[in-house]
């Protein structure tokens, strides 16, 4: 072999490897026979540091036990908090969708780690006679409970994150809802003029829908604590010391910061991945919130001139490259389109959980890149939302007020004084002949315009209040 090559060998035979590389043969064969996505797990970050915890824990444990002399696994844990620091994360060259239950990924992390390892010892890349990436980095451990147990700490830092981006959000929201306290305007069901109501009390839901779904996504994240590592390959513990499981888990929560507990049922926890569709549920429910703020956004910013025109959106860009001065909600679109994307990772981690068969879930490297996607996305959506849009949004106070004040609908306020029957009287002419409604009461003779004013008022309006009486 020339100095650019080492070569490495398995049971399907030899194989050359780049003399740089930190991965080997195993990982040379994962990266020919998945050419899928063209994106690799280096694109995720958390998962690569999730695999350094794991990694750095089961040493430790397999030292406790005597399974590891202390060279090894003091070799094993600082290359494992290489990893955890960032470093060598491009050496992670394997297609994130993969076939084999995540064993690629799992190889790729025990060669890396075994090499980095070998070069704290002052030995070449590729001698795994003295640190072997089955034999010492993946002692008491298989791809089965170490794969699910990485996915499981990447996707809880990532909910942690997701969980900051969208209180981001919702704290925007609640500054407009602030802000906008004082604007009454028309309430709309059915994009039909409806009731009166003020914009703040408009902007203070949406921060209200956020603040729910983040309760629901810290119960989910509280189902994702639960791990099976010291499983091995279907549960029943085999290959490794029988305190395994229990010290390795209490030096995963402990390095990692995650409070993981272990599964109560390591055989169940092994094939069971309720807790990803779970997950990925709420998920959906955040975009599909999301996404309908995002559309009550658009429709509330509509026009200038020929739409709904309550708010204004801040301008962020030239809208057309044919019409001049046109300025689009690109960042309410942006956001819509994210959760498209999130409804069909759903889809995705729901069909991959369901076709899981007997004691192993083969489909979670595209149920963990569907769920790793819509967290992500999810939260710099978030994130774009509330720096690009809702922080710069703008009342448009003289149209709210004049259509408040030619509003028909005030009438509901009058139908528990005057009675549905009158009160539909005076829609129905108001609307016929174009006059207000405070014109028309008075000419019916139903009430002066005087007193329909004195009743038309915020409190009145937007909220409970004692009723006057009954003039019927």
């Amino acid at each position: 072999m020339s100095d650019n090559f080492r070569m490495e060998h398995d049971f399907l035979g030899e194989k050359p490897i780049p003399a740089d590389a930190y991965w080997g043969v195993h990982t040379a064969r994962a990266v020919e026979n998945f050419p899928i996505s063209g994106t690799t797990v280096a694109a995720m970050p958390e998962l690569i540091r999730g695999l350094g915890f794991v990694k750095k824990a089961a040493a430790r444990a397999n030292l406790e036990l005597g399974v590891l002399d202390a060279g090894r696994a003091q070799a094993i844990v600082q290359a494992c908090d290489e990893l955890i620091a960032g470093r060598y994360h491009a050496q992670f060259v394997v297609d994130v969708i993969q076939g084999g239950a995540g064993t690629s990924t799992n190889m790729n992390a025990n060669e890396v780690i075994a090499n980095i390892a070998l070069e704290k010892l002052g030995l070449p890349k590729g001698h795994y006679e003295a640190m072997h990436p089955n034999d010492h980095v993946n002692a008491s451990q298989s791809t089965n409970d170490v794969y699910p147990t990485a996915v499981r700490l990447a996707l809880w830092i990532g909910i942690d994150r997701l969980l900051a981006s969208m209180a981001f959000l919702r704290g925007g929201f609640e500054v407009k809802a602030d802000e906008f306290k004082d604007i009454l305007k028309i309430g709309r069901t059915q994009l039909q003029d409806a009731v009166p109501m003020t914009l703040g009390q408009e902007f203070l839901t949406y921060a209200v829908m956020i603040g729910e779904d983040e309760e629901r996504l810290r119960e989910a994240r509280r189902l994702i604590q639960e791990i099976n590592l010291g499983a091995t390959a279907i549960g029943t513990g085999i290959n490794a010391p029988p305190a395994y499981a229990d010290l390795a888990c209490r030096y995963l929560a402990e390095d990692s910061g995650i409070p993981v507990v272990k599964s109560v049922n390591l055989i169940e926890a092994t094939q069971d991945t309720g807790a990803m569709v779970q997950l990925s549920g709420v998920l959906k429910r955040v975009a599909t919130k999301l996404s309908k703020i995002c559309n009550d956004l658009r429709l509330l910013s509509s026009g200038p001139q020929a739409g709904f025109g309550d708010i204004r959106l801040p301008a962020r860009q030239a809208g057309s490259s044919i019409m001049p001065g046109k300025v689009n909600p690109v960042i309410p679109e942006v956001v819509n389109q994210v959760a498209f994307e999130v409804i069909g990772n759903d889809m995705t981690v729901t069909m991959a959980s369901e076709a899981g068969q007997l004691q192993l879930n083969a489909f979670e490297p595209i149920m963990g890149w569907s769920l790793f996607k819509s967290i992500e996305h999810l939260s710099q959506a978030c994130r774009t939302l509330q720096t690009h849009c809702v922080a710069g949004i703008e009342a448009n106070r003289e149209l709210l007020a004049r259509r408040v004040r030619e509003s028909v609908t005030l009438v509901t306020a009058l139908s528990p004084l005057i009675g549905y029957e009158q009160a539909a009287l005076i829609a129905k002419t108001a609307i016929t002949t174009g006059f207000s409604i405070g014109e028309v009461a008075q000419s019916l003779g139903i009430m002066s315009r005087e007193e329909l004013e004195a009743l038309l008022v915020p409190e009145m309006l937007t909220r409970p209040h004692p009723m006057p009486q009954s003039r019927t």
